[in-house]
């Protein structure tokens, strides 16, 4: 295992984070300080729903560098295909614990705008996915990424997968 390409995953992914999760999220609760009036059960909820997300992408980024030899970053990708570790279970694990981090947020700050914002950053991964990542995935494995599509969901879990080979990983 190369110590760069982890280094080059913990960075990209920090910068991810922070933009995504921090950066943004603030801009749309208005204030640094802002803090749920009550802390209760949405609050609770929503700390532990942000806890699994994180660590389903803390899983991707090294399932990312220790299986695929590359980072989740589209213009640094895996040299290898990755369908190991969470990507048995779904296509893409890592945009989906993004949308669950995010969730997990609005329901903490029980805040509508950080719910509309998952929604649009699902909206807009789902594009991506769709109309970038795919074809790249197809154009670069070939039969072993179209053989991976007919076992694995996009978006849903795919349980029956986790039986099957990892041929191609």
């Amino acid at each position: 295992m190369n110590v760069f390409v982890l280094v080059r995953a913990i960075t990209y992914a920090t910068l991810f984070i922070s933009l995504v999760f921090v950066y943004v999220p603030g801009l749309l609760l208005g204030s640094a300080s802002a803090r749920p009036v009550v802390f209760g059960v949405p609050q609770i909820v929503g700390m532990i729903i942000t806890a699994a997300g994180t660590a389903i992408a803390v899983w991707c980024v090294f399932t990312f560098v220790f299986v695929g030899r590359g980072t989740p970053a589209p213009f640094d990708p895996p040299r290898r295909l990755v369908i190991r570790g969470p990507y048995r279970f779904v296509r893409n694990p890592m945009y989906i614990s993004s949308v669950l981090t995010l969730l997990g947020v609005a329901l903490f700050y029980w805040s509508l705008s950080i719910l509309i914002y998952a929604g649009v950053f699902f909206l807009a991964t789902h594009l991506f996915v769709v109309f970038y990542e795919e074809t790249t995935l197809r154009r670069t494995f070939g039969s072993d990424y179209e053989a991976y599509c007919r076992r694995v969901n996009r978006w849903w879990l795919s349980f029956n997968a986790s039986r099957q080979d990892n041929e191609g990983a």
